[in-house]
């Protein structure tokens, strides 16, 4: 393996252990803090629907429905939280770890890559043995915004040069907003009266 082949693979290494990272800590996120959203929201949404006598049941028994089903799935992962928690920090410290040896690699002139070779194959066999393989939903778009948005990641960007819509934005996300747009597009006209009946449920209320 050449110098040049030595950076691409420790950039790959790199991006692996640093998505992995925020991938670790988006599903913590997740967990910790979105039962507190979920409670909040329940809390408002039935004030709000105190305050105002014409809001569906429907619509809010559907709501608490929503909710408590999204309150369910969370709760699987809970017990596990502080080992996502514990594995995104360790992953961290391998990133970082990459990152001086891509440094080291990059302004080497000897020409003797064997140990950062070793280095490198030591800081993968940990990153398999910290990883957890199973992630809560929707912590892949989220990783993509702590990883992309947040991390300092200029050194891996030389190799695998980022593109916008290709790396930075995940498909799946795109895909959602892209069939989003066009049902909202096809029921406008519903959700502009829906709108409006809300209005004159406020108007009447006040």
């Amino acid at each position: 393996m050449d110098k040049n082949d030595l950076l691409k693979h420790i950039a790959e290494t790199g991006y692996n252990v640093g998505f992995g990272a925020k991938k670790h800590f988006a599903t913590y996120d997740i967990v910790a803090k979105t039962p507190g959203l979920i409670s909040f929201s329940s809390l408002a949404f039935g004030v709000y629907a105190l305050a105002f006598d014409g809001l569906s049941t429907k619509l809010l028994s559907a709501t608490f429905v929503v909710l408590g089903i999204i309150g369910l799935y969370i709760s699987f992962y809970d017990g596990n939280k502080e080992k996502y928690d514990q594995s995104g920090s360790k992953l961290t410290q391998l990133f970082n770890q990459l990152k001086k040896l891509y440094s080291k690699v990059k302004s080497d002139q000897t020409g003797e890559l064997t140990q950062y070779e070793t280095e490198l194959k030591t800081i993968e066999d940990e990153y398999y043995q910290n990883c957890v393989s199973k992630q809560i939903l929707l912590s892949d778009w989220y990783a993509h915004y702590k990883f992309f948005w947040q991390h300092q990641i200029e050194w891996i960007d030389e190799q695998k040069n980022f593109r916008f819509l290709r790396d930075k934005i995940p498909l799946s996300f795109s895909i959602f907003i892209v069939v989003t747009s066009t049902l909202f597009i096809i029921n406008f006209f519903e959700i502009a009266d829906f709108v409006c009946k809300l209005a004159v449920i406020k108007g009447g209320g006040g």
